[in-house]
């Protein structure tokens, strides 16, 4: 066809652009937000009630974070992921202090009992894939670090919500 040329236009990418301190701060939210797979407004909650705490707001956030139900069904390696710890908290297959808790936010608090509740009295419930070494009975007695293997950066989560 007369008067169309084929020209090809190079895109003007920048990679050496640095990032702007607001972008470093809501990238460090948005891995704490994915890797717990909390929403934007349970983060901000969490925020305000570490904000209100004397200490480090962002280490006292983790801690919070840290002690929630399904994070540590998850971390006791019973669930494969935190939204299968969630479907089975959901699904009211789990007691702390012989009490059925439905609600994966539950805050857990320094020993409390989580318990797994028996669908059947001749087998435990299959969907847990329970090693022989594993029991059904765990004492929460201290909080794993996970914020060494996550590398995050609490101070840029707490500048953000700060804003």
């Amino acid at each position: 066809m007369p008067g169309l040329t084929n020209k090809c236009y190079k895109k003007k990418i920048f990679y050496n652009k640095k990032k702007s301190q607001y972008r470093l701060c809501l990238e460090e939210k948005q891995k704490l937000r994915f890797n717990y797979g909390l929403t934007d407004h349970q983060l901000r909650k969490y925020f305000n009630i570490a904000k209100n705490f004397k200490g480090s707001t962002g280490y006292i956030l983790l801690q919070l974070i840290e002690m929630r139900l399904d994070n540590i069904i998850y971390q006791l390696k019973i669930a494969k992921t935190i939204n299968e710890a969630r479907q089975l908290i959901n699904h009211r297959h789990i007691l702390v202090n012989n009490s059925i808790v439905n609600i994966p936010s539950f805050h857990c608090k320094y020993r409390d009992i989580v318990k797994f509740k028996l669908i059947d009295k001749k087998k435990p419930l299959n969907l847990l894939n329970l090693n022989k070494n594993k029991g059904l009975i765990y004492k929460i007695l201290d909080i794993k670090d996970k914020k060494n293997t996550l590398k995050i950066k609490e101070l840029l989560i707490v500048e953000h919500y700060s804003r």
